[in-house]
């Protein structure tokens, strides 16, 4: 017996929509994918008792939202607009193509997308046959995509055709002559819909075994900076929670606009609140192939964008602009900024600059989200990384010892709760590392809480600088630079040095209209002798550099800074 699920429109079509249809009954049995630490039984438990998990999955959050908000645009890309009901039935069609690839409940499947429409196609179709996505980054390569395949044990690889020069088919051509668990190597043609990828959209999908909530959804990769990404096991139950509150304290709703401007496959990207909580709230999404100001602001003009999320370093890039103005920006309302820490003194020029809100984020792909609250005071906003959504998030400042620290005093976060992970995808060694006996996950960043709960991020445990046994946070150091008028951006590393072990350097961007000649390190110590701080804190080194490296996902890579 097959219950049909209408969402009842035309949506402009010769045909009705294809309703969706799954089999009635109770889920599946959950069957834990070898390799992933489970919760307690006594903690889903107690999630599922107080509302925190209610028996969904994502697909079942999707299609809920193509029948509730049918006829609103969902997906802007360039020229084009999909209405909800019509991405719906481009998922149903795909996932019916793909079914017939023999992809199902349990598959891993790595997508190795840029920031296009297809995007939602691939990622819902999946998620409506049970399969478990691996989140590749636009900018990963050969040696990223082949462990990424490998190790996840992947039934199939998505990719695009090219993008931005790089040859993806010739890359997908490699994977599959190289993983032998690779079945299936698809690559989308971005010019021509009718090549073999654009034959999967037949038949719509109608009959398929019905997918757990408590199944793994998805592997999302650690937002680690050195040695190969970990992967990230995230349940339907676990990560939906963090959706709709993410969804409800950001304040989306159906007439929201997001500009997605960061790598549509980044976690920051996809739930804080991103594309599934613009996706539940009924939002319209305007995809952008990057965030730099004459990309974004054309199209926050053109699309009445309200919200956006960036990084520090684009965050930067549109507060010193020199195009800001040529643009209509005022229906931006709210501009969301975490991925790292953004300085104070940044933080304090984004309402009268940009005319909107701040809203600091910080979390992490493996769980914990903090924001601060769109009614919070601005110097809370301006000086803190926000609240955690749930009165269940367990949280612990503590120093080297394990010893819990007082409000106000910086130490080591730990963290469990709703939707934090218990651990890394087949990583015995590393979990035992990384997470604590009662299951406390031990993020690595130093933080401080206030009396509220409220968060401030000092640092990194291992971007603490030691100089010759002082220790020196680089983040004090970068503030102050940054109230320098001639920087738009520092950042400052610990190098080695055979007689104080480490010492500080500082690299320095500075802003358009500066002419370099006039910025020397003599200058640029004396500015930070006279705002008063110890001596052994002054950067021992300074380089102005053009731009800084970053990671794959626009952070600055620290890492690469300290190699250089």
């Amino acid at each position: 017996m097959v219950e049909q699920m209408q969402w009842g429109v035309y949506d402009g079509g010769e045909e009705p929509m294809p309703a969706r249809g799954h089999v009635v009954g109770p889920h599946p049995e959950h069957v834990l994918l070898e390799g992933v630490v489970p919760f307690p039984a006594e903690f889903a438990e107690r999630y599922r008792e107080r509302g925190y998990w209610k028996g969904e999955t994502i697909a079942d959050m999707f299609f809920g939202s193509v029948r509730s908000f049918a006829h609103n645009v969902a997906v802007v890309d360039g020229e084009k607009e999909i209405t909800y009901a019509k991405l719906g039935e481009r998922v149903l069609r795909l996932a019916g193509g793909l079914s017939r690839l023999g992809i199902g409940r349990g598959d891993r499947v790595v997508v190795h997308l840029p920031n296009v429409a297809v995007y939602f196609d691939v990622v819902f179709a999946l998620f409506e046959l049970g399969a478990i996505p691996v989140f590749a980054l636009q900018a990963h390569r050969r040696t990223e995509i082949e462990y990424f395949c490998s190790f996840a044990q992947a039934k199939a690889y998505i990719t695009i055709d090219s993008c931005e020069g790089f040859d993806h088919a010739a890359l997908a051509r490699e994977i599959a002559a190289c993983v032998p668990s690779v079945e299936r190597a698809l690559v989308v043609d971005m010019q021509d819909d009718c090549r073999e990828f654009g034959k999967l959209y037949g038949e719509p999908l109608f009959h398929q075994e019905r997918c757990n909530p408590a199944d793994v959804a998805f592997l999302q990769l650690s937002g680690g900076t050195t040695g190969k990404p970990k992967l990230i096991p995230r349940t339907h139950d676990d990560y939906l929670y963090t959706i709709r509150e993410s969804a409800r304290i950001c304040g989306l709703s159906s007439e929201s606009v997001h500009l997605i401007a960061l790598p549509i496959a980044h976690n920051y990207t996809m739930s804080s609140p991103g594309i599934l909580g613009c996706v539940y709230a009924g939002a319209k999404m305007v995809l952008a192939p990057s965030g730099s100001p004459d990309v974004a602001f054309p199209l926050i003009s053109k699309h009445h964008v309200t919200s956006s999320s960036l990084v520090p370093p684009v965050a930067l890039l549109w507060l010193n602009s020199s195009v800001r103005d040529e643009w209509d920006l005022s229906s931006l309302q709210v501009l969301q900024v975490g991925g790292a820490k953004l300085s104070q003194e940044a933080a304090r020029r984004v309402k009268p600059e940009l005319g909107c809100t701040l809203q600091q984020v910080f979390g992490m792909a493996e769980g914990l989200v903090n924001y601060t609250r769109l009614s919070d005071p601005e110097s809370l906003v301006v000086s803190s990384q926000g609240l955690r959504i749930s009165p269940d998030d367990e949280v612990r400042v503590v120093d080297d010892d394990g010893v819990d620290l007082p409000a106000g005093v910086p130490g080591n976060l730990l963290t469990r709760g709703p939707y934090t992970i218990r651990g890394y995808y087949c990583a015995l060694e590393v979990n035992e590392r990384d997470f604590t006996l009662d299951g406390f996950y031990c993020t690595g960043d130093i933080v401080s809480r206030d009396e509220r709960g409220y968060l401030t991020v000092t640092g990194r445990k291992k971007d603490q600088i030691n100089r010759g046994g002082e220790k020196v946070s680089p983040e004090e150091i970068e503030n102050l630079l940054l109230s320098h008028e001639a920087i738009h951006d520092a950042s400052v590393v610990g190098v080695r040095d055979e007689v104080l072990g480490e010492k500080v350097k500082a690299f320095v961007v500075l802003r358009e209209d500066v002419d370099p000649g006039s910025v020397s390190p003599f200058k640029l110590k004396k500015f930070l002798r006279q705002k008063g701080i110890a001596g052994f804190k002054i950067p021992d080194e300074f380089e102005i550099v053009e731009e800084f490296p970053e990671t794959f996902v626009g952070k600055t890579s620290k890492r690469a800074q300290r190699e250089s």
